[in-house]
């Protein structure tokens, strides 16, 4: 990787015939590769109990636990429609629509019109049980003021360790792009997602980066050499050391087929050209495998190594990942997990590292009869939290870790919701609702040095990333860095009004130090609404129960005015790439700012009020 002239995602085909990298991807994105049900499924009653809670501009629904549930469906029809014209709530996420919890904010429907509501129970990702009984509702038209939730915390509880799930691991492009000295947007490429990385490890506390593509050939890995395999690790070695450098592990993604090992070398996904074709060689696949495992224990340590979990393939399940068959995946899993333990039966290996959760019982199920281990369970999804894989787990016997490699509010590359405030608050949904029931939530991203369906044509281009090209965060990373400063103890917290613990969600946490950190948003999963509906804002009352006079507050904001590079690049007039004092003017706003705020006593409690607009957060820190 040179200095080659910049290419964009508009960039045209080479011969006039064959797609462009993203025309290709949006062809066969939504294609899964095997849908046959080879794992026995339960079928769940719907849950029970269910109610419905009017509120100004949504209405809550709320219900019962199921037993082997990993999510529940909501449906809606039009108040008094026959059962059949009830549809599952699409809330434009692009993905999964069922969600994991026992409750569900809608707003998606008109103010003051009535619905049909309706739940099912999901068992797996690919089945929706039966439909339970309805419940009718309409949300409530605005008017006058905002109305006001009301949030208590014992300051004085004892608590629980606070989970963060943010925390193990983040998303990259390939990691040969940190040896790339290409421009883009008149920015070194890896340079600067160097520094991305190296501010997600820094500021957020971020120890494990996953990224496609290690076994690329733009690093060299493998080649025939008189029909002879040749391995080479040498840019490996250059890419890793410096992940080791920053204090980042790998995740080490073992893909995609490097071009001698392939055995279809015309079958190839993005930009960048990775192979996705099964080896033509299975003994070679595993020689190569092995030898990278024992190549990296050597260089960087048994005891560091034995931390790094190795990962089989990337969203087999779908066709633009796989060109072959679940079956031979299947294979290729065995095989490669049989190369990783030849090395260290000690080593972690997992997948099935699956788009939109799925595969999950059917790797579960394959390996019970191959007696491959699976030390971790990986899967992707976007545009809502992730399911409840726990469930699927407890049917197999399986302890093993789960770890979702992707995550996003979108799966749509090039989309504006990625540059949005209601980004952040949807990260904020996702990592509170995933808190103690995962091992790790990896967001993707970290930076818009992102080239899989080409590089980025301006620099507010709806880009996957955290991080601009030119080092810039957007909402979604301040939101990651509100939640790297809460403490390490999480309160509990009641919450009462119109929009509580639903519309409005709160995390309460105090610090060693007996200071506290409460952390307020303003979040819809409905898409729609991502620039925002005055019908959503709200005013907090937060209470700080059992603590007394003398204690002092401060607030961050994140909203549109706060921390949200959009309006500030629109208030500068930015076209598709900053001029150098616009380039300055960004860098200077480039972070989040504390605020002094009053506390008022009340009845033995700190009191304050805060204006909450949908989207938006708020962190309050008191100290004591």
């Amino acid at each position: 990787m040179g200095t080659s002239t910049e290419h964009t995602a508009e960039t045209g085909a080479d011969d006039g015939n064959r797609p462009t990298a993203r025309e290709d991807w949006e062809q066969r994105i939504s294609t899964r590769s095997d849908l046959r049900e080879t794992a026995p499924i339960p079928d769940l009653p719907p849950p029970g109990g269910l109610a419905l809670v009017p509120g100004t501009g949504h209405v809550t629904l709320r219900w019962e636990p199921v037993e082997g549930a990993v999510g529940y469906m909501v449906h809606r029809a039009p108040a008094g429609s026959p059962r059949e014209d009830l549809k599952p709530v699409d809330h434009l996420g692009g993905d999964v629509l069922s969600v994991p919890e026992t409750w569900y904010v809608d707003t998606t429907g008109e103010p003051g019109v009535s619905y049909d509501y309706a739940v099912a129970s999901v068992p797996t990702v690919t089945v929706t049980c039966a439909v339970g009984e309805t419940v009718n509702g309409a949300s409530l038209k605005a008017e006058g003021d905002a109305p006001q939730v009301v949030l208590g915390v014992d300051t004085s509880a004892a608590g629980e360790p606070l989970p963060r799930p943010w925390q193990p691991m983040i998303g990259s492009e390939r990691l040969s792009q940190l040896l790339c000295t290409d421009l883009s947007g008149g920015r070194e490429i890896g340079a600067e997602l160097e520094a991305a990385l190296r501010r997600v490890h820094d500021e957020i506390g971020v120890g494990t980066v996953r990224a496609h593509a290690i076994l690329h050939d733009d690093l060299g890995v493998y080649r025939e050499v008189d029909g002879e395999p040749v391995h080479d690790f040498t840019r490996i070695d250059q890419v890793y050391d410096k992940l080791m450098e920053i204090g980042l592990r790998p995740c080490v993604e073992l893909g995609f087929m490097p071009r001698d090992l392939a055995s279809d070398p015309e079958r190839i996904v993005f930009e960048y050209g990775g192979l996705i074709s099964p080896p033509k060689d299975w003994d070679r696949w595993a020689g190569l495998i092995s030898a990278l495992v024992r190549h990296l224990m050597d260089r960087y340590g048994e005891e560091e190594v034995l931390g790094w979990d190795f990962e089989v393939w990337n969203e087999a399940n779908l066709e633009v990942f796989w060109s072959s068959t679940r079956d031979e995946w299947m294979k290729l899993y065995d095989v490669t997990a049989a190369a990783v333990k030849a090395v260290d039966p000690r080593l972690a290996v997992g997948g099935p590292s699956s788009a939109a959760a799925g595969w999950v019982d059917e790797l579960l199920e394959h390996t019970s009869r191959s007696g491959s281990p699976v030390d971790f369970v990986t899967t992707h999804t976007y545009g809502n939290a992730p399911l409840d894989l726990r469930p699927t787990l407890a049917r197999y016997g399986s302890t093993a870790r789960i770890l979702w490699t992707e995550w996003g509010v979108t799966p749509t590359h090039f989309n504006p919701v990625n540059d949005s405030v209601s980004s952040a608050t949807f990260l904020l949904h996702g990592m509170r609702s995933a808190a103690g029931r995962l091992d790790a939530l990896s967001y993707w991203v970290a930076s818009d040095h992102f080239e899989e369906l080409g590089r980025p044509p301006r620099m507010l281009h709806g880009g996957f990333g955290l991080i601009t090209v030119g080092g810039i965060a957007k909402s979604r990373y301040h939101a990651l860095y509100l939640l790297s400063r809460l403490g390490e103890t999480q309160l509990p917290v009641t919450a009462e009004g119109d929009g509580a613990d639903g519309l409005v969600q709160s995390w309460a946490s105090r610090h060693d130090d007996g200071s506290l950190t409460v952390l307020l948003w303003n979040h819809t999963l409905d898409q729609g609404k991502s620039a925002g509906d005055a019908a959503l804002a709200r005013t907090v009352r937060l209470r700080l129960d059992g603590l007394g006079a003398g204690a002092t507050a401060e607030v961050t904001r994140l909203d549109a005015d706060h921390g949200d590079v959009t309006t500030l690049a629109a208030r500068l007039g930015v076209g598709d790439w900053p001029t150098d004092e616009q380039w300055d003017a960004l860098r200077a706003a480039d972070t989040l700012t504390a605020e002094p705020a009053a506390l008022e006593q009340a009845d033995g409690a700190a009191v304050i009020e805060v204006a909450l607009a949908q989207p938006s957060a708020v962190l309050v820190r008191v100290s004591v």
